[in-house]
Formats: structure tokens, C-alpha cells, sequence
């Protein structure tokens, strides 16, 4: 018997040397369903396929081509979702946005985090374990790398004021709120409906506390922060994408309804999606270039004209447009300093 049959894409994979080659043509996968990849666990990703859950493991042809957690896929075989059902997914859509890190600055090779996320929600909190603000500012830099909106989520406000962390993001324009154990999730939700959102941190700062009281039932695990280290333990192992539930079973997003990414919601009875990710230690930016990064400042991208070529717009840059604006009144010191503490954070990082 044929190790394949005429339905296996890899009967389709290029022939060994010296052999004849079955067939020039290639599977147009005419009936692919479309499906988005939800979490990925050693080569088996899980996918929601027209609301059911279904596995599939990576085709052939699409070679060394990552998926990842929020991918778009189009997937062939077994998609009802049975108890040892296995489908195969022969391609991914165009990414809208792509969330990165690299293990370390020095490290050259890029790390996909998650695909088509709209917003990166930084969890930190304010006290036990202390805030990180230079780890925050790096999540930020990625977040405006990957053109994606940044919202800063603080917790345990009993624990300590807001105010002296939010005077830090202020001048950048980063919107924020403020969310403790027990309390109404109102804002926070407002700021998650409509949306894919993922929520990033360092371990104990609260992060998947949040998520079980946004998606009651997710049950991820709770950790602890170490009284001597001052640091959390790792609780969650892989990024998880979550469906947002409407607080009073009315959704906003139905099975056939668009995002504000223009796809479709993808399940019925869906406000939003969250993508819970592992607590990081380091958020390296070895993938950033400097000079990029005005791109997301549009009133400071605006004064750089009058730059010299190859300007990074940093502080010790000579006659930078940044500075001659701040000295003319066209703009406020404290954002200037503000965004260049950014640049600071890619090409000076401290220890994490």
C-alpha cells in the first residue's frame, strides 16, 4: 500500500533525487476552512474551527513557516472536534500585527509571541513585587514596533499609590487603569471589548488573577511572589488566547460579526479575546531599529524634519529637530524626555 493517497499533501512534497516527480500540480485545498490558532503545545496546535475546538498539526509545505497563538489558518481533514480527531493546517493567512522579543539584546533571532493582536496590555503592579518601569518601557517599545495600541494595567493599589507610576507614562500619552482582587472589572472590560489584547507581566504581578475574573471557568494557575527574592513563580507555560464573555450574555460579536480588525469574531457569544501569556523575565529588542520608533509619535515624527541624515532623535544627538522644538515651545520637554527614555531602554538595557 502507497504511503500516501491522493488527498495527503505531502504525496505532493518535492521528490527525492534521481525519482520522477508525481505530479507538477499542487492541492488548491479548495474546501480549507478557516480557523484561529488558540494556544500550541509540542507541534499540536489547538484551533478554533467555526466555534468548535479542534486539533491539527502543521502540513509539510509549509515547511519551517511558524504558527503561532492568534494565527489565521485555513485547515483541511478533521475538523469535528472529536476525541482524537486530527486536522492539518495547510496555510496561514497574512499577520496584521506580529508581537516579538529576542531572549536577550545580543540574541539575533527573533521569538514570535503572538500574531494579529491589536492591543498589549502591560499588567504591573505597584507593590509586591515592586513595578519594573524600564521592563514596561520595553514592552512598550515592542508594542509600538508591532503597531499595536499599549495600555498600561496596574494592580494592588491598596498596596500603593497609582499616581507615582502613572506620572512616568503621562507625558507619553499611555492610557491606563487600575484594577484590584475582588473588584468591578468594568473599565478594565471597556478597554478589552472589540478587541485581541495581550497581557504581558513579570511573574506575581497578578496577570492570570485578572484573567480568571475576566473569563471566569479559564482556571489559570495562581502563583506567588517569594518573600525573600521579591519575584513570582512562572504559573503559566504557553500563551493561551481566551474568548472575552458578555457580562449579560448579549455579545457585541457574533460568529458572522466583524472585529474592529475587520475578520470575523470566529465564535458566537464573544466581546473580545484575551491571549494570557508566560510571566517574562527579560524583554529583549534586538529586532528594533532606533530610528523606527518615532514612527509611533506622530507630533514628535513631525518636528524631525529639520534632522540631520541618520538621526535617531536621542539625547545626544547633535541638532536634533526634537530639540530645537522643545526649545521653541512646539512641544513639552516631558514628552521628549519621555519618548527618548524609550530609545534609552533598546540600546542601553539594564538588568532585568
Amino acid at each position: 500500500m502507497p504511503r500516501y493517497d491522493e488527498y495527503d499533501v505531502e504525496s505532493y512534497d518535492r521528490p527525492r533525487r534521481h525519482t520522477r516527480p508525481r505530479t507538477k500540480d499542487r492541492p488548491r485545498h479548495d474546501d480549507a476552512v478557516p480557523g484561529r490558532v488558540v494556544t500550541v503545545d509540542r507541534g499540536r496546535y489547538t484551533t478554533l474551527v467555526q466555534g468548535r475546538t479542534v486539533t491539527a498539526m502543521k502540513s509539510r509545505p509549509l515547511g519551517r513557516k511558524g504558527v503561532v497563538v492568534g494565527d489565521e489558518v485555513r485547515v483541511v481533514g478533521d475538523v469535528t472536534g472529536d476525541e482524537g480527531s486530527l486536522a492539518r493546517i495547510v496555510a496561514v493567512e497574512d499577520r496584521r500585527t506580529v508581537l516579538r522579543r529576542t531572549a536577550d539584546d545580543d540574541d539575533p533571532v527573533e521569538r514570535v509571541i503572538v500574531a494579529n493582536a491589536d492591543q498589549l496590555v502591560v499588567v504591573a503592579s505597584l507593590a509586591d513585587p515592586e513595578p519594573r518601569p524600564r521592563l514596561i518601557d520595553r514592552a512598550l517599545v515592542a508594542a509600538y514596533d508591532a503597531g499595536m495600541a499599549p495600555l498600561l494595567c496596574m494592580t494592588k493599589p491598596d498596596l500603593a499609590d497609582p499616581e507615582a507610576l502613572v506620572a512616568i507614562y503621562r507625558p507619553l500619552g499611555v492610557p491606563y487603569v487600575v484594577t484590584r482582587r475582588g473588584a468591578d472589572l468594568t473599565e478594565v472590560r471597556e478597554r478589552l471589548v472589540g478587541k485581541v489584547s495581550v497581557l504581558v507581566g513579570h511573574s506575581g504581578v497578578g496577570k492570570s488573577t485578572l484573567v480568571n475574573a475576566l473569563v471566569p471557568g479559564s482556571d489559570r494557575t495562581i502563583g506567588h511572589v517569594n518573600a525573600v527574592t521579591g519575584r513570582g513563580r512562572h504559573t503559566s507555560t504557553s500563551a493561551l488566547m481566551l474568548p472575552l464573555p458578555p457580562v449579560d450574555g448579549s455579545s457585541t460579536l457574533g460568529a458572522d460579526d466583524t472585529d474592529s480588525t475587520g475578520r470575523t469574531g470566529g465564535m458566537a457569544g464573544v466581546d473580545g479575546w484575551i491571549i494570557d501569556t508566560p510571566g517574562i523575565r527579560s524583554f529583549g529588542l534586538a529586532h528594533v531599529q532606533p530610528g523606527q520608533l518615532i514612527g509611533a509619535f506622530p507630533d514628535l515624527e513631525e518636528l524631525t524634519d529639520s534632522c540631520p541624515r541618520g538621526c535617531t532623535h536621542g539625547e545626544d544627538e547633535p541638532e536634533c529637530g526634537l530639540d530645537e522644538a522643545v526649545a521653541d515651545g512646539r512641544t513639552e520637554a516631558a514628552r521628549v524626555d519621555s519618548f527618548r527614555r524609550l530609545l534609552a531602554s533598546r540600546e542601553h538595557p539594564e538588568d532585568y
